[in-house]
Formats: structure tokens, sequence, C-alpha cells
């Protein structure tokens, strides 16, 4: 990390004043790109949201949609803002619109190859001065924008999910990444009231290269023989938000699997290799947006506990060949190791 905001080495002391955004697009309408969107136009940002097909798009202005009811109920927006909001969001199933964009924010799934292409096409279609920027959580932007020869504007934009609710968004910039564009993103940070940090390029950045240990010490303990339930409840206690296991549910398995694949390639020695989500996805379980992750969920996304965990923890641990000892599985002091 690279210092608080009015003192970034190489960003602050260079008399750099912000350019106005006006227009953002954003690649990918799922749980990530719908959220950011949400962000934007309720900071009265003009928004393009580009999706795939006509399914997946209506699927994304729906979870607008839905963040937005979400934010009027809170009483955080009356329902007059609400149409006023909504009408500054278009959707879109090409490229043609991002000329107009000021900055375009990749949110699609965790696939290099995936977002090498997208990267290859905004460079085709986005003025000379857009900023190429992607949510990726922890793929190296070097790989990102390797089959591109617009380097200095491409940078990491990491919000966190809930993105119209979390406050804190990384700014990754890697030695080729312009200030001028560092500048402009902690301008769009500070328009959609968000809390930025300025990170170095590497595999997690700042935040999830933190979290990485404890994520993974969460499933070794399972193997050991704890609760994936009392790991959440204990983690909770001490004062997260919520659980390793809770969270993966949120995030999707399919992220966590991606994330898990990065830090496998460049970290190796560092990493425990839990079988359970793999064991998991193969009963089509994929967290919250299946209503079967780690718990299950009803209608209104309230989770609770599922007695068939058990099954799937068993199955990881046999895998594992891990004996399990169960003082430890007793004994609150082994959650310390978290």
């Amino acid at each position: 990390m690279e210092g608080p905001v009015g003192i970034i080495p190489n960003i602050s002391n260079l008399g750099l004043t912000p350019r106005r955004i006006h227009k953002v697009a954003i690649v990918g309408g799922g749980l990530m790109g719908s959220g950011i969107a949400t962000a934007l136009i309720s900071n009265n940002l003009l928004v393009i949201l580009k999706e795939v097909n006509e399914q997946f798009l209506d699927a994304g202005i729906s979870r607008v949609k839905a963040n937005l009811r979400s934010l009027v109920k809170r009483g955080q927006m009356t329902k007059e803002d609400y149409e006023k909001k909504l009408s500054l969001l278009s959707g879109v199933l090409d490229y043609e619109q991002f000329r107009e964009a000021d900055v375009v924010i990749e949110a699609v799934i965790e696939d290099l190859s995936l977002k090498q292409k997208i990267f290859a096409d905004l460079e085709k279609y986005c003025h000379s001065n857009c900023i190429l920027a992607t949510n990726t959580s922890t793929i190296d932007l070097h790989l990102i924008g390797q089959k591109t020869s617009c380097q200095d504007r491409i940078a990491g934009a990491h919000f966190f999910s809930p993105a119209h609710v979390m406050p804190l968004l990384e700014i990754i910039r890697t030695h080729r990444t312009s200030s001028q564009v560092v500048i402009d993103l902690l301008n769009v940070a500070k328009q959609i009231r968000k809390t930025p940090i300025v990170v170095g390029n590497c595999t997690g950045f700042a935040v999830n290269r933190m979290f990485f240990p404890f994520t993974q010490v969460a499933y070794f303990l399972v193997d050991y023989g704890l609760d994936v339930y009392h790991i959440d409840h204990v983690i909770t206690k001490f004062g997260m938000p919520m659980g390793p296991f809770r969270l993966a549910d949120l995030v999707g398995f399919g992220v966590a699997v991606a994330s898990r694949k990065q830090y496998l390639q460049s970290y190796p020695e560092r990493c425990y290799k839990s079988m359970l989500i793999q064991i998991m996805l193969e009963e089509n379980r994929t967290g919250e947006s299946s209503r079967k992750g780690f718990y299950l969920y009803d209608d209104k996304r309230k989770a609770s506990p599922d007695p068939e965990m058990k099954k799937y923890v068993e199955k990881s641990r046999s895998m594992a060949s891990i004996a399990q000892d169960p003082k430890a599985a007793m004994a609150d002091g082994a959650m310390s190791r978290l």
C-alpha cells in the first residue's frame, strides 16, 4: 500500500488536476458489475452496462433496480430519486456506445483469457484517453493488459461486495500506469463516496493478499476437525462482519476457485489445497446465488445451516488424509490460528 490520499509518491506531488468523468461503461452485469453500476448512478454518473445477451442484460438491470429499491426501503433514497437515478443507466449488447465513455470498468468472472480479450476489444472501441480499469480481485494487471499497447491507461478499480454498500476501493497501479489515471480514479472514488487506497500490482493486491492466509487456515481447520459454522460464529463474535464460509457463499464459489488458482500459481508453497469447495461444486452448490453453498438460503436470502454439509466435510477430510483431532474440534483456542 502506498499511503493515504494526499501523500502518494509520484502522484500527489505532480500538480495534476483530475479530468472530468461524465460517463462510465461497465462490462458485466453480475453481482459486482450491477453493484458498481448502482454506486455510480446513485452519485449522478451516467452508466452504460454491457452484457453478452438480452437475458443477462435484463438480469443485470434487475439487480440494479433491486439495489436501488433497497436504498429506498432503508430511507437512503426517495422514490423520486429512484426514477432519476435509474434514468442514468442504459444497457447495451455491444461496444459501440463505449466510444463515449471516460472510464470503463471490466467486471466479469476471474478468467484471464476472457479479460485479455475484453481489454483488446476496449482498446479498439474506446477513445485514446479512456481509462481502462479492471475489477479483478487477484489477477496481475500486466497479464490482463498483455494483448494491448495501452498499458499506461490500465489500472485496477477493485470494489468489494456489495459494491454499492462497502466503502473501500482499491486502486491498483502498475509501473506503467499513468499518474493522471490514478488521479482521475481517486477523484471518481471521491465522487461516489468511496474510501480509496492506492496499491501496487501483485497477486491479491493489498486486501485479498492479507485475507488469503485467513481463508487458508479456515479450510485447514475444517479438515482438522472444526465445524464450519463454529468457525463463522467465532469470527463474527470477534468482530468481523461475516465468517470466511458465509463470505464464500456471498461472492460465489466461482470467484473462490479462480482466486485460489491465482494464489497457487504465485505462492504454491503457502497454499493449503482444500478440496471442500470443489466437492460442493460437483453437487451444483455455488453459493448464495444458487441458494445452496455452505448455508441454505430462503426467498429473502436469509442464511441457515445445512445438515448436508457434514457429508461434504467428511469427504474433504478423507481426501486430505488428515487425522481429525476431537480435542481441537471442541477447543476455542484452536481459533487463535485464524
